[in-house]
């Protein structure tokens, strides 16, 4: 192990540049003016995995391109297989103003680099490929076989991926799946997650007048498409914080006594978060704790919210539709298509009738949870004290990565979520960034990870 962690540190140099050409392409996979953008940065991904000794091809979908990269091994090799999933694709950059440097130009202070991407999730997964180069390029012996599996379609919802699991899945059997795109309270307490929300998605349109009127006109005589989204919404929450869509918490299990002892385990405080989102007061659902809000409690959240006019200045009218984006957060156990029924059923049975009522589905995916006793589990909390230097945490994630719950249903594989991100990272927000000190040691952790796991 010794010329690996020697290399490492000798070359991070280099590897901060490889980072910033990988984060200028802007791989915006939910906007279609960046598909060329995209299959831009899945020719220079494969083309670096070549470089630094993997066997890396491209294989084109209906949407965006996955990128399959294997280390050099036997023909008929007996080491334990595992495969490294990411994603090379981004959110959307906007709004652009509230950038203090451009999102797809990588600028370093300090300890951080900011630019979409960073954290989520091109760095995270990026170091896993560093600790690779490392073993690859100093001829030390990998004790496992890895395939590194990274699409282009995880911010839309991995539609090709599945298909691609199912195509593939004698070559892709492996005994679990590492994912580097969560997060971790502090580096001095590094995380394994055992559980990811789940999440269904919607777009609520109500329509009004055929066109925009004047409100001086018919004003009081018409109804307001966007009051009445408002008032259709405002019903959905009550003063507890507890959404009152009859059956939406159907399945919900309540947390153990050993989970919310390692809730409590996690450090920092309500003012502490207070004070890192900017708000005036926390807010959620009363009995439960503002880390087990975030990551074990169901949640019903407007994403978005639009009607009438825009622009500089007033204009007097009553607009003739209003739009709201909606996404919910399952936690496990729950059935999202028995969870989208009944938020479609509550939805048109508070719909006024002075409008009419449009519902566009979006994704969705199940929540995932696996106990955190296996032995895969216990070696990467292992590697995590290896390389962070402190005890490893459990952690449950308030995010979602729908692809994780394919791996286990086509695969048969549990995934290993050692996330890299640190909560002031901004993932999906402006001025996203990513520690480098998190960098250089997901990369040590990488490299401490295939010896413990080429042991289990």
């Amino acid at each position: 192990m010794q010329g690996v962690l020697d290399y490492l540190k000798q070359n991070q140099n280099r590897f901060l540049a490889e980072f910033c050409e990988y984060l200028r392409f802007p791989s915006v996979s939910a906007q279609p003016q960046h598909k060329t953008d995209l299959q831009a940065c899945a020719d220079w991904l494969v083309n670096h995995c070549r470089q630094i000794g993997l066997e890396a091809n491209i294989y084109l979908t209906k949407g965006h391109p996955i990128v399959v990269a294997k280390t050099p091994r036997a023909k008929n090799s007996r080491q334990p297989h595992y495969m490294v999933y990411g994603h090379y694709d981004v959110q959307p950059p906007e709004p652009l103003d509230l950038w203090k440097s451009p999102p797809f130009e990588p600028k370093i202070i300090g300890r951080n680099i900011f630019a979409r991407g960073s954290t989520d999730n091109k760095g995270q997964n990026f170091a896993h490929l560093k600790a690779v180069e490392a073993y690859l390029k100093t001829n030390t012996p990998l004790p496992c076989d890895l395939t590194f599996v990274i699409e282009g379609e995880e911010e839309v919802g991995s539609e090709c991926l599945s298909g691609f699991l199912k195509k593939n899945r004698k070559e892709l059997d492996c005994a679990a799946v590492v994912i580097s795109d969560t997060g971790m309270p502090s580096p001095k307490h590094p995380a394994l997650g055992y559980s990811l929300r789940g999440i269904i998605a919607l777009e609520i349109t109500l329509h009004g007048p055929d066109c925009d009127l004047h409100s001086g006109g018919f004003g009081g005589a018409v109804d307001n498409p966007a009051m009445a989204l408002s008032q259709l919404l405002g019903q959905l929450r009550d003063k507890n914080g507890r959404i009152t869509i009859p059956g939406f918490y159907n399945g919900v299990l309540p947390l153990s006594a050993y989970e919310r002892k390692e809730y409590a385990r996690l450090p920092g405080s309500d003012a502490t978060l207070q004070k890192l989102i900017g708000v005036k007061k926390l807010f959620g659902e009363r009995g439960f704790t503002s880390s087990e809000q975030r990551s074990a409690r169901p949640t019903f959240e407007i994403n978005g919210l639009t009607s009438g006019y825009q622009g500089e200045g007033s204009k007097t009218i009553i607009p003739s539709w209003a739009r709201a984006k909606i996404t919910c957060r399952l936690v496990p156990n729950q059935d999202p298509e028995q969870i989208r029924k009944a938020v479609l059923a509550h939805l048109k049975k508070i719909c006024p009738p002075t409008v009419r009522m449009d519902i566009e589905i979006g994704h969705g995916a199940e929540a995932y949870f696996v106990p955190p006793t296996g032995a895969p589990a216990q070696a990467a909390l292992r590697a995590l004290e290896k390389a962070f230097g402190h005890k490893p945490i459990l952690t449950r994630e308030g995010g979602s990565i729908p692809i994780v719950n394919q791996f286990k249903k086509i695969l048969g594989a549990d995934s290993l979520l050692l996330g890299l991100g640190l909560p002031d990272d901004n993932a999906h927000s402006p001025n996203e960034k990513f520690s480098l000190d998190c960098f250089e040691k997901g990369q040590l952790m990488s490299a401490y990870l295939w010896q413990e796991l080429g042991r289990v």
